[in-house]
């Protein structure tokens, strides 16, 4: 079991909770009655999406050779021989079956298009690092993050609410996906020597670490930036709650300042798990109290 939870790499949830949570909060901020069943499904899905996305990095990225001992962050259970490619395989297919699952009953409570945002998301999960031509390869993992774990699933909980798409929601969307892409680019700056020396061409791998690392630095200011404009749009200011998170991103800054400049690949390994994890405390901190934000709006 335990190896599972490995698997299912715990820090990088809160990009699926965050946005469950605020997308339910603009609603409540826009006088919708909530539905505990509604928020709950929404929640499953996130999850279990997020579930799906990491079991998936682990059994592609294994099967191509790209997770090698040379590997400086976590270990991944298939490449380390903890987990077998078809248990793997089984594993990833019962998160997707879940999620559709959860996905179909919301369909039917709300709208039946939603089952096709459900089926292009579940193709996106796949795609990331499977298939011939995998996207995270290419350059373009932070876009699905930001699209999927931001703007997708922070709307997307609005209107499983609601009903509708509101520029409230759209708003909130943006730092929730900026914070998401964060959790990213703390892994593949992480992994930057060996995508490269396997062929992945991250992101990161193509604009070289510094570059990436200020482009993450800069990523967090405009997350606490979007703040305004999502309080301006509530009517309120108590959506500015989320910069009481602002004190964390000192300390995202320093382990990932330490992580960088640290000698030797266990040791740098450790220093980067501690980056992200500082990563998505700050995420979860900003979300939850967006979160109050909105609900006292």
């Amino acid at each position: 079991m335990n190896v599972w939870i490995e698997a299912s790499r715990p820090k990088t949830l809160p990009a699926a909770i965050v946005p469950v949570a605020v997308g339910t909060a603009v609603a409540a901020a826009e006088g919708v009655a909530l539905s505990p069943l509604r928020a709950g499904l929404a929640l499953l899905v996130a999850l279990a999406l997020q579930v799906a996305v990491n079991f998936a990095n682990d059994l592609f990225d294994g099967l191509a050779g790209i997770d090698t001992e040379d590997r400086v962050g976590p270990r991944r259970v298939v490449a380390a021989g903890l987990v077998t490619p078809p248990a793997m395989k089984r594993a990833l297919a019962l998160t997707l079956v879940v999620a559709a699952v959860a996905g179909l009953a919301l369909a039917l409570l709300v709208d039946p298009w939603l089952l096709l945002i459900g089926a292009i998301a579940i193709v996106a999960t796949l795609g990331y690092s499977g298939g011939r031509r995998p996207y995270a390869s290419r350059a373009l993992g932070e876009l699905s993050v930001f699209v999927f774990f931001g703007l997708v699933a922070t709307v997307g909980s609005a209107y499983v609410q609601s009903g509708r798409v509101s520029a409230l929601a759209v708003a909130a969307s943006l730092p929730v996906g900026l914070l998401a892409v964060g959790l990213l680019m703390i892994n593949n700056v992480r992994d930057v020597d060996t995508d490269a020396a396997t062929g992945k061409r991250t992101l990161a791998v193509r604009l070289g670490a510094r570059t990436y690392g200020h482009t993450f630095g800069w990523l967090l200011i405009v997350a606490f930036a979007l703040l305004g404009p999502v309080a301006w749009l509530a009517g309120s200011a108590w959506p500015l709650l989320a910069l009481l998170a602002l004190p964390l991103v000192a300390q995202v800054a320093k382990r990932s300042r330490i992580a960088a400049r640290t000698d030797g690949a266990r040791e740098r390994g450790a220093a980067y798990v501690a980056a992200l994890g500082a990563t998505a405390r700050l995420q979860l901190a900003f979300g939850l109290l967006l979160t109050v934000g909105l609900a006292l709006a």
